[in-house]
């Protein structure tokens, strides 16, 4: 927001996701009284996980029931050192009750997958996420960090600007609607100068605005070119409108996919503007630079902290609070995953106890997953014991 955000997804892309901006952690669950399930059998090749169960924690939106860890599919399988860099990076913006936890996490960056579940076991106790009424059956999407060509100055088919926050920005609310800014005098002048760089694709121009973040491959006015990231730095305060809603709305496609939408563009380019405007919200950027290391993460998530590929989430913060580590599994058509994630991010669209939006990572591939990715979902939030 919203990978921000308030963040963003592509097939949330198309119900409306923004990458995310910072607010406060959820706070920490409360415990009802319950009675424990009865205990599982250890997983082969799981460290010993024994003893009674506790009470269920109930979260605003969530409740959480008390598992053994064989319970979590694929628990044996998982690379859990791809899992341990984006929880080394929510440890640079660590949330109680894993404060304390973060030294023994750094220390545990180099040790071997089998050291790292046998931690895990020992200093965590998986929760099964459910709806408040006992639903634990839920919706993955995803969302990803657009790879764009751009260029410091308008022409040579560079024609479509990404502004940084107009100076009046604060003294008008809401700002001018996306048409109003393509169309009116008054509004394009608030915006004279305010271009970070120039787009050939105003449909680029729009996922950008919708995922909230992007990397630009811009050509500087040498002539060199240069990677930068185009972050999230406010809205006009319009209402966000899908336009693959508007499509199907309008009867114009089945198909409201980002790949099924660009290919109805494809067929209607006299109609693209009447797309657009029909989303009034307009996302303006701040410039970062992007080099080294830092090209190897994504954008800041609502956690304040970098999101990596294949292992953060956003999620519903009245669910699950932001630095929790949580075991995702979902099977469908397009991928089967079952992981340990961080929930660092969350989205306008991400709303309910088992919900989460997975941060696919930047480019063509990125996109093309995170426009289909639509599937079932189930997951355990990992508590300390």
């Amino acid at each position: 927001m919203n990978w921000t955000l308030p963040r963003l997804v592509v097939t949330a892309l198309i119900v409306g996701t923004l990458a995310a901006c910072s607010t406060p952690p959820a706070p920490a669950p409360s415990r009802p009284e319950a009675s424990a399930p009865p205990p599982m059998p250890a997983a082969a090749g799981l460290p010993d996980d024994t003893g009674p169960l506790p009470p269920p924690l109930v979260q605003p939106k969530s409740r959480w029931v008390p598992v053994r860890w064989s319970e979590l599919p694929g628990v044996t399988d998982d690379a859990l050192h791809e899992a341990w860099n984006a929880w080394i990076k929510s440890c640079e913006r660590p949330v109680p009750p894993f404060t304390t936890l973060c030294g023994e996490v750094r220390q545990l960056s180099i040790a071997s997958s089998e050291e790292q579940r046998a931690w895990l076991v020992a200093r965590l106790r998986p929760y099964r996420v459910e709806s408040l009424d006992g639903n634990a059956e839920g919706l993955l999407t995803a969302y990803y960090e657009p790879l764009v060509d751009a260029a410091r100055q308008p022409g040579n088919g560079f024609t479509v600007p990404l502004h940084r926050l107009p100076a009046s920005h604060g003294a008008r609310k809401p700002w001018y609607t996306r048409q109003q800014i393509d169309t009116l005098p008054e509004a394009q002048a608030a915006l004279q100068g305010r271009a970070i760089a120039w787009l050939r694709d105003p449909v680029d121009a729009l996922v950008l605005h919708i995922q909230g973040s992007g990397r630009l491959r811009v050509q500087e006015m040498d002539g060199s070119v240069r990677l930068v990231r185009v972050a999230y730095a406010g809205t006009n305060d319009q209402p966000y409108q899908s336009v693959g809603r508007w499509l199907l709305d309008q009867g114009l496609t089945r198909d409201a996919t980002w790949p099924g939408i660009r290919t109805w563009i494809a067929a209607n380019p006299q109609r693209v503007n009447e797309l657009l405007w029909s989303n009034p919200r307009y996302v303006f950027f701040r410039e970062e630079p992007l080099e080294g290391f830092d090209a190897g993460f994504g954008p800041r998530g609502a956690q304040g902290v970098p999101l990596t590929p294949g292992r953060s989430i956003a999620v519903d913060r009245l669910s699950i609070p932001y630095g929790t580590p949580v075991w995702l599994a979902s099977s469908g058509p397009q991928v089967q995953l079952n992981r340990l994630v961080l929930a660092q991010d969350t989205g306008s669209a991400i709303l309910g106890a088992v919900r989460a939006d997975y941060f696919t990572g930047w480019g063509y591939e990125a996109g093309e997953m995170a426009g289909r990715l639509k599937q079932g979902l189930r997951l355990w939030a990992l508590w300390p014991r």
